[in-house]
């Protein structure tokens, strides 16, 4: 494969991973609460709501989340310290991830045009550093989301959450798939290194062969 071509897809594969992140954080689609009473009387539109990293929408009408680092957590219950300890996790790692990611758009520009394979070792394996941290964010909301639900229904009762179906939205699945991205960005590059080593290997061998025939 030519190295032009692994750096392109490398290049591309990082855009769209972080087009995804930037997508995943910033829309409301994290978390789906759907109500199917058949004996309610209210619109089902009206109770249904989703979620994401920073507000939660019911109906038509949607509603900031409480900012997680401004809440004294010592009056609260051990279960709610570690919900909100949960959402602190999530809303650093995910941000967090996201910035990394334009450093590592910069420098494996910069290991991609110097041919540099210190550099794009560096920068593969920065990649995988950030697929990891987006891993661990999306896998902390996945725990914060059980947390949260378990306590709601420890307050009010199963009963009243037998109608009530539950599942992560688009908003997750576009992070998972940034997850993913970062993991090919961070493979291309190593291959883009080991690409590299081979070819200045094979014209110093061809530059040493072609000094001994011009040789005495």
């Amino acid at each position: 494969m030519r190295l032009g071509r692994v750096v392109v897809l490398a290049g591309l594969s990082g855009i769209v991973s972080f087009s995804l992140l930037v997508s995943a954080i910033a829309t409301d689609h994290w978390y789906i609460l759907e109500v199917n009473d058949p004996n309610s009387t209210v619109d089902p539109g009206e109770l249904n709501s989703h979620s994401g990293l920073w507000r939660t929408c019911e109906g038509n009408v949607c509603y900031p989340l409480v900012y997680p680092f401004s809440t004294d957590t010592s009056k609260h219950p051990e279960p709610v310290r570690r919900l909100i300890n949960m959402f602190k996790a999530v809303v650093i790692l995910l941000p967090l991830s996201l910035v990394l990611l334009v450093f590592g758009g910069i420098c494996g520009l910069v290991s991609s045009l110097s041919k540099s394979i210190t550099l794009l070792v560096l920068t593969g394996s920065y990649f995988l550093l950030c697929s990891l941290l987006t891993f661990s964010g999306v896998s902390a909301y996945i725990i914060y989301s059980k947390l949260a639900f378990e306590i709601i229904v420890q307050e009010y009762g199963v009963q009243r959450f037998a109608h009530v179906h539950i599942a992560f939205g688009l908003s997750m699945a576009m992070a998972w798939l940034s997850f993913t991205m970062e993991i090919i960005t961070g493979s291309l590059l190593l291959l883009a290194a080991k690409i590299t080593g081979t070819q200045q290997n094979l014209e110093a061998t061809a530059g040493y062969s072609l000094s001994m025939e011009e040789g005495p």
